[in-house]
């Protein structure tokens, strides 16, 4: 492992302080997801770094224990959520949602952690509500300034929770989304929620839900800026350890099959709603607290790369010729794994202009506008973005229409 970004090694589990951590799944030594390379003269010194995942025996929480320094991970970002049309008509849903939850007004404050660009704050502004965004990534935070949306350039922490409340109030709704997973102490992060809500604030946290990772077998959603994978048994103990109460729970189809999580604080709303303590029982019943369970999904992973790498294969042994769709993060953890180069995949194309022109990590693709997909009509494309395939093939009706075909790799190879 060659190393040249700060990298260290927890021993502990991040909701319980246990040493009882078991590892099941490795996915191997990885470059960091997002770090695309501008050259081939940048191929030879790259780093990389240990993907094993470990399951806590005491409170079940799914996390890595390799922990990269979040200023290498974030302050230059290039993950910008506006691209996405589905994500965009998903914040739609999502602002109503919270409003009609919280009934706010528009003397209430509405503060969203990890804002990126400030789609999900600008619908938010629909509804009339004051609202700030505090978002680590100082080229996102412009980019969310200038289209409107208050935005503070800082990690959030009870730190920076306690200085934001004595700046601009408390707020009535906080939304975290997709942020959670991403941070190495969530119990600091959501009592920082906590100090920074009103005494009846609703706070809105989105995360992959690992029922749908397991069942799924996606895999490829594991990589080191998600620290951690979230049961609803796991979310609500970390809530109960930062006094918080879950009072409502949606199952939302985004990324893959998500939990929208709605908490209060607990000093005024108790304990979690009943129906929470069904799903906790639901959770049991399907395993999740059963280290057995992740064995199963570590033999799933196995067979899966196998299984796509010998469809691959197979159709450039034919003669097909294969490109790729999307420049995700989950993408490179999916290349890398399973060993697909350009050797195998020319290319993949994005419509991101972060990405295009520079170099997937580790496997080194170049990364194309989305337009060369149609001018260079490869057979096959896989798509590394499958998570908007209905999206994506609907875009690309040209290339189908040409006899262009789509390989989905999760959660079993298929060709459409």
């Amino acid at each position: 492992m060659r190393s040249n970004t700060v990298h260290h090694l927890r021993t502990t589990c991040r909701c319980c302080d246990s040493t009882r951590l078991s590892r099941f799944l490795s996915l191997g030594s990885t470059p960091l997801a997002n770090s695309f390379l501008s050259g081939p003269e940048q191929f030879q010194d790259e780093a990389t770094y240990p993907l094993d995942v470990f399951f806590c025996e005491d409170c079940t929480l799914v996390q890595l224990l390799d922990v990269i320094d979040p200023v290498v991970l974030f302050r230059d970002y290039i993950y910008v959520t506006g691209i996405s049309t589905t994500i965009a008509e998903h914040y739609v849903e999502y602002a109503r949602t919270a409003m009609e939850v919280c009934e706010a007004g528009p003397d209430d404050l509405v503060v969203e952690i990890a804002s990126n660009d400030g789609s999900l704050l600008r619908h938010f502004q629909g509804h009339g509500v004051k609202t700030l965004g505090i978002e680590p990534a100082a080229n996102i935070a412009d980019i969310a300034r200038s289209s409107g949306v208050p935005t503070i350039d800082r990690f959030f922490n009870l730190e920076t929770a306690r200085d934001v409340r004595r700046e601009h109030g408390p707020a009535t709704v906080i939304t975290a989304n997709n942020v959670l997973a991403h941070v190495d102490e969530p119990k600091e992060f959501l009592e920082g929620c906590r100090a920074l809500a009103t005494d009846d604030g609703l706070i809105v946290i989105e995360v992959p839900y690992l029922a749908e990772l397991l069942e799924r077998i996606e895999y490829d959603t594991i990589y080191h800026e998600h620290l951690c994978y979230f049961s609803v048994t796991a979310m609500a103990r970390l809530c109960e350890a930062a006094g918080l109460a879950i009072v409502r729970i949606d199952r939302v189809p985004v990324h893959g099959g998500s939990l929208r999580v709605y908490a209060r604080p607990a000093d005024r709303f108790g304990h979690h709603q009943p129906d929470i303590e069904r799903t906790l029982d639901q959770e049991r019943r399907d395993g999740l607290s059963d280290l057995g369970r992740y064995a199963r999904f570590a033999d799933a992973v196995s067979s899966n790369k196998q299984s796509l790498l010998d469809l691959l294969r197979h159709l450039s042994d034919k003669g097909q010729t294969l490109g790729a769709y999307g420049a995700p993060a989950k993408g490179n953890t999916l290349l890398n794994y399973c060993r697909i180069d350009p050797g195998l995949v020319a290319f993949t194309v994005d419509r991101n202009p972060n990405k295009i022109g520079r170099y997937t990590p580790g496997m080194h693709l170049p990364v194309l506008h989305a337009s060369e997909l149609e001018k260079r009509q490869p057979d096959f494309t896989l798509l590394l973005a499958w998570n908007f395939a209905d999206e994506i093939m609907e875009q690309q009706q040209t290339y189908r229409s040409r006899g262009g075909r789509f390989v989905i790799p999760i959660p079993q190879p298929r060709i459409v």
